[in-house]
């Protein structure tokens, strides 16, 4: 056999086995996923790009094959909270934490990480408006819940994006003692600062 058609048949070969594996690799993986993680997946992309209207397509799409999928009602919540429509994202939050509450198994690490980010996050729309007190019992249920899940972003995140939020700790502890203070000498809000508040989603 010539060297060249050698050649050529090797490397065929070689990429027919890699083309191979590649299918495989993507059957198992769209094979092993739950009803509606595609659209999940797809959301989050979406609302990470600001496109809030097709997040919540999304979403919706997700919910459609596969009703009360946490990751698409965490989702939804964020995109009312991005957009301000706050009442839908109580709505939607107290939904999903009622929801959590009845069905979360004592071993499900991912639920206990997803029902903080509720709280946390229930806790950052009444931050915003204004209901602090009511922020403050989020917060503290959200840390009661999973702190870890809810500590701020991890070492990649500062040293990619330069972040350093307040956490979940830090704004309870913050509005713990303003609280304290008489009426008249209280800072709770500063909508610049406040607006760049971390919100959650495990």
């Amino acid at each position: 056999m010539k060297p060249a058609v050698l050649k050529r048949f090797i490397t065929i070969a070689i990429v027919a086995m890699v083309m191979g594996a590649l299918a495989i690799l993507a059957y198992d993986w769209f094979s092993s996923q739950e009803p509606g993680d595609y659209y999940v997946r797809q959301g989050d992309i979406r609302l990470s790009d600001g496109k809030y209207d097709e997040a919540l397509e999304s979403f919706d799409k997700a919910l459609a094959e596969m009703p009360d999928h946490r990751g698409a009602l965490m989702g939804r919540a964020l995109v009312f909270i991005q957009t301000e429509r706050y009442d839908e994202a109580i709505a939607e939050l107290t939904y999903l934490i009622a929801y959590l509450d009845r069905t979360l198994a004592p071993d499900d690490l991912t639920g206990r990480g997803a029902l903080a980010a509720a709280h946390a996050n229930l806790g950052i729309v009444y931050d915003r408006l204004g209901r602090h007190e009511d922020a403050l019992d989020e917060y503290a249920l959200a840390l009661n819940t999973d702190e870890e899940s809810v500590s701020g972003p991890g070492l990649i995140d500062k040293i990619l994006y330069d972040a350093d939020p307040s956490t979940v700790r830090d704004r309870a502890i913050y509005i713990y003692e303003q609280l304290k203070l008489p009426e008249d000498e209280r800072l709770l809000s500063v909508p610049d600062l406040d607006a760049e508040q971390r919100m959650y989603k495990p």
